[in-house]
């Protein structure tokens, strides 16, 4: 039998478009593109820090330069600072690797949440708020996209197994600003941002953090539900009846309620936040995701097996730094926090394959959930 495999003819025609077509000095993407713009000057960056200049409500954080970064840059031609900023984090490793970890549940099916596309529901809402305020959205978009790159791998539980390895324990926001995000001299506004985000931290100090700090909360509470729903976890119509009646039962309903809720707060009274009724709706939302959800017996058995690996992982590290890659190795005081570094990092697949390959983990004791081989 023969080894050859021969060029399909759907790749065949995928070859064809290698060059494009030619219209005169243009080369177009499609042979019919009619898409036409009159000539005329570009929208740099410039002339976008004078359209925030003129549009944004007054309190909006304006864009200016390169922006205030720890390494001084020059700005860039097209992009503002805080566009810039967007950019780098959804390019960053960071980033990439929220698709491998945990949002509530360990190795997630298709249909459930990860870390990643929390962040880009989060971004949705916040983006929402923002542009019916008037403040700026590419800030906004900014933080929300980084704001948990700080998490290891096991969701939440990871800050509990790192606690005891980091004087004043173990936050993923100001990791994430601090450590995970360092190297890509992000804006000072955009790292306060991701820095502050819980609602236990000290308020961010733009407008643009508080409506991220909602968002975060109102996109969890709501598609958490709706993934445990999905799982057969819980049953929306066991809501409270406040929750239901202000909110609704689903996803949509109550991203809809809630993101107007501020909009309007905001138009009334100039503050980021929620009038009484609607707020206490949200309360009673994560209330009941808390005792129902995150609570459960299940869930605080994921949570114990995660500790577990990861503060394993750590102290193999930290005993030895030379089974860290190269490149990655701390000296003296610094070798338990590059441990944690390194461990906080690894995606769940990552994380709980290293114990099994490196430790000699048992695999029945991996999170449930975890395939086991």
């Amino acid at each position: 039998m023969s080894d050859q495999h021969e060029i399909s003819p759907r790749a065949q025609a995928w070859a064809t478009t290698m060059q494009g077509h030619r219209n005169g000095a243009v080369v177009r993407a499609h042979r019919d593109s009619s898409a036409v713009l009159d000539p005329g000057p570009l929208l740099g960056r410039e002339q976008r820090e004078e359209r925030e200049r003129m549009l944004l409500r007054p309190g909006a954080t304006l864009a200016e330069g390169a922006g205030h970064r720890a390494r001084p840059e020059e700005p860039d031609d097209e992009r503002t600072c805080f566009e810039r900023d967007r950019d780098r984090v959804v390019h960053s490793t960071a980033f990439r690797r929220l698709a491998g970890k945990t949002q509530v549940v360990v190795y997630p099916s298709d249909h459930q949440r990860t870390r990643l596309t929390h962040a880009l529901e989060v971004a949705q809402v916040a983006c929402s708020i923002a542009r019916g305020v008037g403040v700026n959205v590419s800030l906004t978009e900014a933080i929300a996209l980084g704001h948990d790159c700080g998490h290891g791998p096991g969701g939440h539980a990871s800050e509990d197994a790192f606690d005891r390895y980091i004087p004043g324990g173990f936050d993923h926001g100001p990791w994430g600003a601090d450590v995970t995000l360092a190297g890509l001299n992000l804006c000072a506004e955009t790292l306060d941002g991701i820095r502050r985000h819980s609602w236990s931290s000290p308020a961010p100090t733009t407008l643009e953090g508080e409506i991220v700090s909602w968002a975060d909360r109102i996109a969890y509470c709501s598609h958490d539900l709706e993934d445990a729903a999905h799982a057969g976890i819980v049953d929306p119509d066991d809501l409270p009846d406040e929750v239901i009646r202000v909110a609704g039962r689903t996803r949509r309903e109550q991203l809809s309620e809630f993101i107007r809720a501020i909009i309007r707060t905001v138009g009334e009274h100039g503050e980021i936040g929620m009038d009484a009724e609607h707020a206490a709706a949200l309360a009673s939302l994560r209330a009941f995701n808390y005792e129902r959800i995150y609570t459960r017996q299940e869930s605080l058995a994921q949570s114990d097996a995660v500790v577990a690996v990861l503060t394993a992982l750590v102290d193999f590290y930290a005993d030895d730094p030379a089974r860290l890659p190269e490149g990655t190795r701390g000296t003296g005081a610094d070798v338990l926090h590059t441990a944690v570094s390194y461990v906080a990092g690894m995606t769940d697949r990552y994380a709980f394959a290293t114990a099994v390959e490196q430790l000699g983990w048992d695999p029945d004791r991996l999170p449930p959930g975890i395939d086991r081989k």
